[in-house]
Formats: structure tokens, C-alpha cells, sequence
């Protein structure tokens, strides 16, 4: 019987994708049965998947025609625990169970911030999303949230109490991540000292407001002579290069696009930055700190202050504010903190912590 079965889409290359595929790969090497089940056997993560993790491919075509073929696999093989993250996957995971009528403990997990993803968006169903939260979440065997800040806003759009959810933040620190920061990176702007790199990580996406970061640099660049990378791909990228070019800063500003080793860059930057309008935990705060690199974060809902402890590690910036985004690099890349601090904290978000307080949760007897 398999032990625990992870549900998403795909394995496109978001946070939470990350964050299941880590926690399968520690379950089974603590020697656990686990299954990863995917509607579509697509993404930058595929080559990620543990050999020690068996591959379930439901080959739906969309998320909701893949609500039967769970229903079947439920009934089959049914799992001890399901895991799901993302509203949409949430949804079906637990419609799933209900409709198989097993034994199976699902066990939904909560990313982002959902009104303000829900807010931003302008699809009907990413608007409806709150009604469903409020209608099938209660039926969760249990509810974990990646920041306190998520929780309560889970709590509120669900209707379920605060108590009710369990904060567990994200899994980041693991035995094999420390390699990845040493190996080379291909990129000449590494190598001249005289310009130190700037680097933001993150989907192209109006949530990630790169726009910002790029005019805070615009304003940086008049006194300090830097360079700004942004790693990630998504819609936005057009618009992107567009306002790069209004500012006149094509030479110093550079788009590589979906990096398979974005800690190599982390641990080569002098400086990196967030710049998000929300977030659900932040988890490039955590691995460039785990580099060593100074970290400045926009103070938004939810995760970034969690991390920096209200700016104990790192500057924090009200949302969108240009300017005083400039001066919080300005200051840093000035004043850096001590490089052991922050690897220090980047290790309080270990794999081994997380795996532990998901245990509490199973309640295996």
C-alpha cells in the first residue's frame, strides 16, 4: 500500500511545485512508499523526481477531466495520506475522496495568498475560487499553510478557524542543496568586479512586480554602477523588456530566462532582491540567504517578514515604493550583513524540521 501520494497538474517550475517534489523525495528516503500523481507529465521539474518516487501519470487533458482518474486511483491503490497543493488541485483532490468514499487522509496545502490572487486575476474561475475554498475545504482532513500570514488568510476566506490550520513553512535547507551554490555560472557579468550583480528569481508575472525592481535599479544605477539580472519566464517578459529599453538600460539589465540552477547565481550575486506584490512563504529569500547573499524584500502578504524576522535579515520595503526599494539596496550593497547570520537563519528552514511537523500532521498510528 503506498504510504503517501502527492497530486498536481504538472510540475511547472512554481514554488509549490519545489516544495511537494522536496517533500516526496525526503518521505522516501526515510524509507516510505510514495507516489507522485500528475494530470500532465509536463514541467521544468520532471528531471527532479527521486527515483526512490514511483511516477502516476492520470494523462488527463484538463484538471477537471482528471477527477474520475483519481477517483480511481484513490480506489486502488488508496494511499494513507494524499497531498495537494494549489486551490484548483485542492479542489479535486478532496471532491476525489469524497467520490471514492476511502480511508485516504487528504491533507491540502495552501501556497499563496488566495484573495490577492484571487483579486489580481481576471480568469472567472481564479475568481470563483473563494467560494469553493469556503465549501470544500472543511472536508480536508487537515489544512497546512506555508506562513502565518497565509493561515490567517486561509482561515478567513475558508471560514474555518485559525487553529484549524497548521503553519509549516517550507522545506528549503537540504543535504544536497549546498552543492548547487559552488558549481560555475556561465554569465561574464560574474566575473567583473567593478559592476556587482543585482538578482531577482521569480515567474514573469504581475505578482512577482518586476516592474518595480527595474525602476528602483534605474534609480540605484545614477550613483552605483550595478547590473540587474532577473531569472524566470512567464507573460510579463515583453512588457519587461519594453520598460528596460524606455530606461535606457539594455546593457544593464539581462533576462536569461528558466535556469535549472538559479543557487549558482544566488551565491555569485552581490545582492538579491524581491520585489513581489504578494507572496504565500518567499522561498528565493531563503535560498539566496543560505548563499550568503544580502537579501532586500518587499514587506508583502504573506511570508518575507516571517522569513527576515521583521527585518532583523534583511531590509523590508512597502509594496511598490520605487524609491524606497533604491535606498534599501543602496544600503546594503553599502552596509552587507554578516554572511554566516543569514546562513544561519537559512537553515531553521530545513527538510528535516519539515518532514517531522508533517508526521505530527499524518497521525500514523
Amino acid at each position: 500500500m503506498t504510504d503517501i501520494a502527492f497530486f498536481l497538474m504538472d510540475l511547472g517550475g512554481g514554488g509549490a511545485e519545489k516544495v511537494m517534489l522536496t517533500l516526496a523525495d525526503g518521505f522516501a528516503e526515510q524509507g516510505l512508499k510514495v507516489d507522485f500523481v500528475l494530470v500532465k507529465v509536463e514541467g521544468d521539474y520532471l528531471s527532479l523526481i527521486s527515483p526512490k518516487v514511483r511516477l502516476v501519470k492520470l494523462e488527463g487533458k484538463r484538471l477537471i477531466t482528471s477527477l474520475t482518474l483519481l477517483v480511481n486511483y484513490l480506489k486502488q491503490e488508496q494511499p494513507k495520506i494524499l497531498i495537494s497543493a494549489l486551490e484548483d488541485t485542492n479542489t479535486i483532490a478532496l471532491l476525489a475522496k469524497k467520490l471514492a468514499s476511502v480511508s485516504t487522509r487528504v491533507i491540502v496545502t495552501v501556497h499563496n495568498h488566495i484573495s490577492r490572487s484571487c483579486q489580481m486575476s481576471t480568469q472567472l474561475k481564479r475568481r470563483l475560487t473563494p467560494l469553493f475554498v469556503r465549501w470544500l475545504y472543511p472536508w480536508a482532513d487537515a489544512i497546512v499553510a506555508v506562513s502565518e500570514g497565509v493561515a490567517e488568510d486561509a482561515a478567513q476566506v475558508s471560514g474555518l478557524a485559525l487553529e484549524q490550520i497548521k503553519v509549516i513553512h517550507n522545506p528549503i535547507y537540504t543535504s544536497d542543496l549546498i552543492e548547487k551554490y559552488h558549481q560555475p555560472v556561465n554569465h561574464p557579468w560574474f566575473l567583473d568586479k567593478h559592476h556587482p550583480v543585482i538578482l531577482g528569481v521569480g515567474r514573469l508575472e504581475k505578482q512577482k512586480d518586476f516592474p518595480t525592481l527595474i525602476r528602483a535599479f534605474a534609480l540605484l544605477r545614477q550613483q552605483y554602477p550595478a547590473r540587474l539580472m532577473i531569472l524566470g519566464q512567464g507573460k510579463e517578459l515583453p512588457y519587461l523588456e519594453t520598460l528596460v529599453k524606455e530606461l535606457n538600460m539594455e546593457e544593464d539589465v539581462a533576462f536569461p530566462g528558466f535556469v535549472a540552477n538559479p543557487y549558482a547565481y544566488m551565491a555569485q550575486a552581490k545582492l538579491f532582491v524581491l520585489s513581489s506584490s504578494f507572496e504565500g512563504f518567499g522561498n528565493v529569500l531563503v535560498e539566496a540567504m543560505l548563499a550568503g547573499t544580502p537579501v532586500v524584500s518587499t514587506d508583502c502578504e504573506s511570508g518575507p517578514a516571517e522569513i527576515l524576522e521583521n527585518g532583523k535579515y534583511g531590509k523590508l520595503v512597502a509594496v511598490g515604493d520605487v524609491n524606497g526599494l533604491a535606498e534599501a539596496m543602496i544600503n546594503t550593497l553599502n552596509n552587507p550583513p554578516d554572511s554566516e547570520l543569514l546562513e544561519q537563519r537559512g537553515r531553521e528552514f530545513s527538510l528535516e524540521a519539515n518532514l517531522a511537523q508533517y508526521q505530527q500532521v499524518f497521525n500514523f498510528n
